[in-house]
């Protein structure tokens, strides 16, 4: 993958949360972010004492060049935003100006975290369907804007495979949002929640607290039946 074809683009601590539901209990939990890109929910939980470990292929490249790679698609981004201000529930974030302050101020403290974090194995560069961790290596994995909102672009096949190889490095997964990038339920949902249901997962869905792309007012946890939740580590999950 080369940085011209990725679109790097992070999200608040504060947005992590209200996306995923995550209690106070929820971030004493070793915690896998997949797909997080340049968001600031690594550096900040980091920064609280929790354990977060993030992979994304954009890790491979240098925080310069990240950067510099934002500062590229920023007015694209934006320029979309503006275009189509009806795709968006103007509420927590006010206006196009009040998004690119979150955005820019999450993505910098990414850069501010970044070297730091990949030294101490924070920030991975992998991506799904294949993960370097050990089974049941997380207690929770969280996927945001990735799975489902990119239905045109991953395959059905894929999200099947990415859905089970997160349910096999961690214990609870939740992906938000379920829409595509057109505002509609993906068409990958269902088959996947039926594949997963097959294999003996509970699957159910929630109302998430966050509140941006209209129509995406939902979450997916999966969770493995019968199985209690273990305690939380104190170290890094073991890499394979």
């Amino acid at each position: 993958m080369r940085l011209k074809e990725i679109v790097p683009w992070g999200r608040s601590f504060r947005e992590y949360r209200d996306m995923f539901l995550l209690t106070d209990d929820d971030l004493q939990k070793t915690i896998l972010g997949c797909g997080d890109g340049p968001a600031a929910f690594n550096a900040e939980l980091t920064q609280a004492g929790g354990t977060v470990v993030s992979v994304d292929p954009v890790y491979r490249f240098t925080v310069d060049q990240i950067r510099s790679r934002v500062g590229e698609v920023y007015p694209e981004i934006m320029s979309e935003v503006l275009k189509n201000p009806d795709d968006y529930l103007w509420d927590s974030i006010r206006d196009v100006r009040h998004l690119a302050q979150v955005r820019m101020d999450a993505m910098e403290q990414f850069f501010d975290d970044c070297e730091q974090g990949k030294k101490a194995g924070r920030y991975i560069n992998a991506s799904l369907p294949q993960l370097p961790f050990k089974d049941s290596a997380f207690d929770l994995a969280l996927c945001s804007h990735y799975l489902f909102l990119y239905s045109d672009h991953v395959s059905l096949e894929q999200h099947i495979s990415s859905m089970k190889e997160l349910c096999r490095v961690a214990y609870e997964v939740r992906i938000y949002p379920l829409v595509t990038l057109a505002g509609k339920r993906s068409p990958h949902l269902d088959p996947v929640v039926s594949e997963l249901r097959n294999d003996g997962f509970e699957v159910s869905f929630h109302k998430a607290k966050y509140r941006f792309q209209r129509g995406a007012e939902e979450m997916v946890v999966v969770r493995r039946i019968g199985l209690e939740q273990r305690r939380t580590c104190t170290s890094y999950p073991a890499i394979v």
